[in-house]
């Protein structure tokens, strides 16, 4: 029994660890739409609507460090092509 709660025990803590992918808009809180996005401090942040980019553009780190703080991991900002 000791066993099977340690298992358990760990895997909660792994799951944890591990930082979920962006769902919701840092401005707004709704669903985020994978066409709108700002890419700002080697990050993309994505968005709910159009109107949500220049928020995130104005105050990057703001919401940046917002999502990192709810454990979000941020997509990178692709490399650009030259």
């Amino acid at each position: 029994m000791k066993k099977k709660m340690m298992i358990t025990l760990l895997l909660g803590m792994a799951a944890l660890a591990f930082a979920a992918p962006q769902t919701s808009c840092p401005v707004m809180g709704g669903k985020i739409n994978k066409s709108l996005y700002a890419d700002v401090d080697g990050h993309r942040i994505y968005v709910c609507c159009g109107g949500c980019i220049g928020a995130v553009k104005a105050d990057p780190q703001k919401y940046i460090k917002q999502l990192k703080a709810k454990g979000v991991e941020l997509e990178k900002e692709p490399a650009t092509k030259d």
